[in-house]
């Protein structure tokens, strides 16, 4: 047999392979092939996922220029001493007994002499034996008719004519205690009152801030 006479049922054969497989196997074969030759399939949802993190900038706040204001306030301190009108007196020493009426009590004053319509407003400052250190000191509104022209010394910052001039009243006893302090009006949550500050024989104070020892 030729060889020629051999190859011709070897190839129908195979033409009769290929005529009697299922379409089902044809699809298969054909997803094999392809799978073969095409890069495997990438989940990408299932792969670990890093996020870029965004470079940090250093960012700088505008520098905010603070002008310091040129408002004038009340100082709760004044520069020199009131003057004593009526009855100035001296210590041993010679040394004139007077003191301070800061500009924060003395505008409280004038303001409730506005208020009341009453330019012959006092206050008068006194100290007792009592409190919880020996020494207290009392405040209380007058008027100049109910000072003791012999005893009380009155204390101005300054004299206007027409014009109401805060004033303070002590009397003897108390002037020699309180020489040197300052008459002040202090503004707090609790409360704003006259008070007396910086007695210069206090040695200790209490709390409540009206009561005080001195020193020996």
């Amino acid at each position: 047999m030729s060889t020629s006479k051999a190859f011709v049922p070897v190839f129908q054969a195979a033409r009769r392979t290929i005529r009697h497989a299922s379409p089902l196997k044809l699809h298969q074969r054909a997803l094999s092939s392809t799978s073969s030759t095409t890069a495997p399939l990438y989940l990408d949802f299932l792969a670990p996922h890093w996020q870029a993190q965004p470079r940090r900038q250093h960012l700088h706040a505008p520098t905010r220029c603070i002008h310091a204001s040129h408002t004038r306030g009340f100082s709760s301190t004044s520069t020199r001493p009131a003057t004593a009108i009526a009855n100035p007196r001296k210590d041993d020493d010679g040394n004139d007994m007077s003191i301070t009426i800061t500009p924060r009590a003395e505008h409280r004053l004038k303001a409730i002499a506005e208020k009341d319509g009453n330019h012959d407003l006092a206050l008068r400052v006194s100290v007792e034996s009592g409190g919880c250190h020996g020494f207290q000191y009392l405040m209380k509104l007058i008027n100049t008719s109910d000072v003791d022209q012999d005893d009380d010394t009155i204390f101005v910052n300054e004299e206007a004519a027409g014009k109401y001039s805060a004033r303070v009243v002590m009397d003897e006893p108390s002037l020699e205690l309180l020489k040197g302090s300052s008459v002040d009006y202090t503004m707090e949550l609790i409360g704003s009152q006259f008070t007396v500050t910086g007695i210069p024989g206090a040695k200790s104070s209490c709390g409540c801030g009206t009561s005080f020892d001195i020193a020996q």
